[in-house]
């Protein structure tokens, strides 16, 4: 999806976000980037480059206003109003993901979960009732859903997308094993949790994991 502010940034907000709102509940008033960047692992030049690419929120000597930059970046994220989201695939994943507190919690309500398989259709989760997928269409132009979750095995994932974008889905969450092929204009995110478990490995030793279990048994 064209940006004139590079991903990695746009990245990167939601994370700054999440140690305001952190800062908040503690009754903090006042912050600064040297601060921020203690907490997130992040030099405070980088902070102050990111945040430079939408305004100037800070003072000279004083840093920023907790309160006042939490709310400019969820004006920048456009989370100051409530969006809804669809899930599809009601299986355990799917479960899980509409029964989440913390998507309510930061402005993003599971509005319709939808799934193929008819012994599913019509089975509640959480105040939700799954909804025939052969129906998904109508109901997303019904309930004007903009975001969507995948949690569907790999082999139907590209249908599903398809389906989604052709629904007025323009942001996907990607559950699924697997790159899927969207239009430009749509925004596309991957979760994989085995992916980023290869990717640690690397940084382990496999002896002493070994030597561990050896001695465990």
């Amino acid at each position: 999806m064209p940006n004139s502010v590079p991903n990695i940034v746009i990245h990167r907000l939601p994370f700054y976000l999440r140690a305001l709102e952190m800062m908040a509940e503690n009754g903090q008033v006042v912050t600064s980037s040297q601060e921020l960047g203690d907490r997130l692992g992040i030099s405070s030049a980088q902070i102050r480059k990111d945040l430079s690419h939408f305004g100037e929120f800070g003072k000279q000597g004083t840093g920023y206003e907790v309160d006042y930059l939490r709310q400019q970046l969820r004006r920048i994220l456009k989370i100051e109003a409530l969006w809804g989201i669809a899930i599809v695939g009601a299986g355990d994943l799917g479960h899980a993901l509409v029964n989440y507190a913390g998507f309510r919690e930061r402005n993003f309500l599971v509005e319709t979960v939808f799934d193929m398989d008819p012994k599913k259709v019509g089975t509640p989760i959480g105040s939700l009732k799954v909804e025939d997928q052969s129906q998904m269409l109508q109901r997303l132009k019904e309930l004007d859903i903009k975001i969507a979750i995948i949690a569907v095995p790999a082999r139907n994932a590209q249908t599903v997308a398809e389906l989604l974008i052709e629904g007025g889905v323009r942001a996907i969450l990607n559950y699924a094993p697997i790159t899927l092929n969207v239009p430009d204009e749509v925004c596309i995110e991957y979760i994989d949790p085995v992916i980023a478990l290869q990717s640690m490995t690397y940084y382990l030793e496999r002896e002493s994991m070994e030597q561990k279990r050896a001695v465990s048994e």
